[in-house]
């Protein structure tokens, strides 16, 4: 069998390691874009590899303790800004939600707690479990930060799983601190599933014999991967549990290869192996920010985005050969634009490079901008494309100097050398 491994509101649980006192109040983790990278006295940024994604930044603003209430989500002129990335369990029966607005959330719930994130200690506290883990489980993939499945094929028998996984949650609980909730089935996407329905702090095994029972009447939006348009794709065609999937192969089917795959995961027969190592196949940096017109200080802020992505891919030890910049304008708008690049990478080439595909992609220069996104995918060690010669010993006396640059900034800092044109 399979298990699938949650931490219960991971951002809350690890803040009430560090403050008891927090448990069993309505307790939420604050989360807003870090803006002040674009400051010219801009300080103690942070870059980390391991499990970035949805809520978990690949750059972010180190933890300080004196920020660490809702006086770290106002303006200077007090109004709060920022978004919830997660709340406790007796906050959500206030009604409050993953990425609601903190405003929001305080009208619901006046005596909400609300903290500042601490990247640096989920980071630590994730790596724990995991190592925890693979001491116990054979086979471990960690999917993201707060987020395991493992292997239990040939190492426990199927009879002994329930007791197996209570007592493995138990333990948790008892060596980290961390309360979690496992599902256990014989493929991944319904241990996923189980575990939403043993949430919070509890464990659910489905077996073959009660598959149908367990599967059938649950809402299609609660599976994972069927997102808002596959949600309203299904809907129209009158399917809206998964049982009405199990019962409609051939409309499925006849939409494509995802949905056919989709029917089939539903249907417990579609499973996917434990990877317990992943590549990175791209990364980027972003930024959202109060709508702003001026674009020499829109090129200003390019010119910070691209010195910290150059920064994070010269730590990866990787040359990206695809390159993409998108803007979002007030108005709902947006554009983007990318390019195919196969050439030694160096950092002045990179900030050349994006600076030529904003121009390309400001379309709309009426508007005001309010987000920028830079993203790099195509490694070469992927992609097995071949690096253009052409100017190859200027790009090797480029990557020696940003090699050097590279030395002094992971010692000192990433704001320690800038562009002339940030200043």
């Amino acid at each position: 069998m399979k298990i699938h491994i949650d931490i219960d509101s991971f951002f809350v649980s690890a803040a009430r390691i560090v403050d008891p006192s927090l448990e069993h109040k309505p307790v939420a983790i604050g989360g807003r874009s870090d803006t002040k990278i674009f400051n010219k006295d801009a300080k103690n940024q942070t870059v980390n590899f391991e499990n970035s994604g949805s809520f978990v930044p690949t750059f972010y603003k180190a933890y300080e303790a004196k920020d660490d209430d809702i006086d770290a989500f106002k303006d200077p002129d007090g109004r709060v800004r920022g978004i919830l990335t997660t709340s406790s369990y007796e906050a959500r029966a206030f009604g409050i939600k993953t990425a609601m607005s903190i405003r929001e959330a305080l009208q619901l719930c006046p005596h909400l707690i609300i903290k500042a994130p601490n990247m640096s200690l989920y980071q630590e506290l994730s790596h724990k479990l995991h190592q925890f883990l693979c001491a116990r489980i054979p086979l471990v993939e960690q999917a993201s930060i707060d987020e395991f499945y493992g292997d239990l094929s040939g190492w426990v028998e199927d009879e002994d799983i329930p007791s197996f996984i209570d007592a493995l949650r138990h333990e948790i609980k008892k060596e980290l601190l961390l309360p979690v909730s496992i599902g256990a089935a014989h493929t991944r996407y319904i241990a996923k599933l189980a575990t939403t329905y043993a949430k919070p702090y509890g464990s659910k095994i489905i077996y073959s014999w009660d598959f149908d029972t367990f599967v059938n009447p649950i809402k299609v939006e609660n599976f994972a991967g069927i997102g808002k348009s596959m949600k309203a794709k299904l809907y129209a065609s009158q399917i809206h549990t998964l049982g009405d999937i199990r019962k409609r192969q051939g409309t499925l089917e006849s939409w494509g290869p995802y949905a056919k795959e989709l029917y089939k995961r539903v249907n417990g027969v579609a499973d996917s192996p434990i990877i317990t190592t992943h590549k990175r196949k791209s990364i980027g940096i972003s930024r959202t920010f109060d709508p702003l017109f001026d674009r020499v200080e829109l090129q200003r802020r390019i010119h910070i985005l691209t010195r910290h992505l150059s920064f994070a891919i010269f730590k990866l030890d990787v040359i990206p050969t695809v390159f993409h910049l998108s803007i979002a304008y007030e108005m709902n708008q947006k554009s983007h634009k990318n390019i195919s690049l196969a050439e030694v990478f160096t950092e002045k080439k990179f900030d050349s490079l994006c600076m030529q595909l904003f121009h390309q992609a400001d379309i709309h220069k009426r508007l005001h901008i309010i987000r920028i996104s830079i993203n790099c995918s195509s490694f070469t060690r992927d992609s097995k494309k071949e690096l253009s010669l052409l100017s190859f010993d200027e790009d090797q006396r480029m990557k020696h100097l940003t090699e050097k640059t590279q030395e002094i900034r992971s010692k000192y800092g990433i704001d320690i050398l800038k562009f002339a044109s940030e200043l």
